[in-house]
């Protein structure tokens, strides 16, 4: 039987568009099992179908700057403090980015992210992504975004100039866990570079990596953050553990309980978009299509920073099928 808790709270968030599930019922949720679960995920997509049903997001990147990072974050094969395999190599050249953005474009992308390793870029190096910025606007119809790491309100401000549309900056995780993951930089100077993309113009995604050991309080503790912080998109990864870093040991999250995070952090954020990236294939496997039977809004397709991901027009036609045009 259909559990009532569910039934009330979901009528409550379509009723009331800007209303969205209390801290206390959202840690109540995640403790359902079996069918409640399968109540959890149909409730969610109500909610999705309700606040997102537009046009899905489609998202890619390009690992622009690559290793050497001299942040400690557990989970990450680009930390100088962590032994991998990973590629090194400094920000590529302003024609390698945009004939990359244009490559993933005709591969049915429509969101591009420049992404770099490290603390923080140099002017120079901020001049040259604002620079393919511009270009890649000129050449496709994307919208172009970037993860360059701690910004100042200044380069912010000639990102935005540039043409970037999207900051995106993930906390990781939930404040009273980041210091089991990071302890390089601190939890509010992430929270600073957000609010100083905002107040630039910059529209901001921000979100984290499950299954770093962290409660299902603390997954509830970080959505409801983001809510606080009045994101405009949320990507949610899981985590692929792997082989030279602190977390190469932690297991893959089960497919359903990933499933059951979209689910909160849709109820939770019922308006904003809600993306699905990294470690998508490894935790979901079979059941990747199902994120948007979850609440999810939208996805990254190609590759990630330093791992693979599955051929990307298998994505477009798995969408297409849950967003018919």
């Amino acid at each position: 039987m259909f559990n009532k808790k569910m039934f009330t709270v979901t009528e409550a968030i379509l009723d009331n568009p800007g209303k969205s599930i209390s801290y206390d019922d959202a840690c109540a949720l995640s403790t359902f099992t079996g069918s409640d679960v399968m109540d959890l995920l149909m409730c969610a997509n109500k909610i999705r179908n309700r606040y997102r049903k537009d046009e899905p997001v489609v998202c890619s990147i390009i690992n622009a700057k690559s290793g050497l990072c001299s942040q400690d974050c557990a989970f990450c094969s680009q930390s100088a403090h962590h032994k991998t395999n990973v590629s090194i190599y400094p920000l590529l050249s302003e024609d390698k980015l945009v004939t990359t953005a244009i490559s993933k474009f005709k591969a049915g992308a429509r969101r591009f992210s420049m992404v770099t390793s490290g603390y923080m870029l140099t002017d120079g190096e901020i001049d040259r992504i604002s620079s393919a910025a511009g270009n890649i606007i000129k050449r496709t119809e994307l919208t172009v975004c970037a993860s360059l790491g701690i910004l100042t309100a200044p380069m912010a401000r000639k990102l935005k100039e540039g043409g970037i549309a999207v900051y995106h900056h993930n906390l990781e995780t939930a404040r009273s866990y980041f210091d089991r993951v990071c302890t390089t930089h601190h939890y509010e100077e992430d929270i600073e570079t957000i609010t100083s993309a905002k107040s630039a113009g910059l529209r901001v995604c921000s979100g984290g990596i499950l299954g770093l050991g962290e409660t299902w309080e603390q997954r509830v503790e970080l959505a409801f953050m983001l809510k606080e912080l009045n994101v405009d998109g949320i990507p949610i990864n899981f985590l692929n553990p792997i082989p030279g870093t602190r977390m190469e040991a932690r297991p893959v999250m089960n497919p359903m309980e990933a499933l059951k995070c979209i689910a909160l952090f849709r109820l939770i954020n019922p308006e904003k978009d809600i993306l699905v990236c990294g470690g998508r294939e490894i935790t979901l496997r079979d059941y990747q299509s199902w994120i948007f039977t979850a609440g999810a809004n939208g996805m990254m397709i190609g590759n990630y920073l330093t791992t693979q991901g599955r051929n990307a027009q298998m994505d477009i036609d798995m969408i297409k099928v849950v967003f018919p045009q």
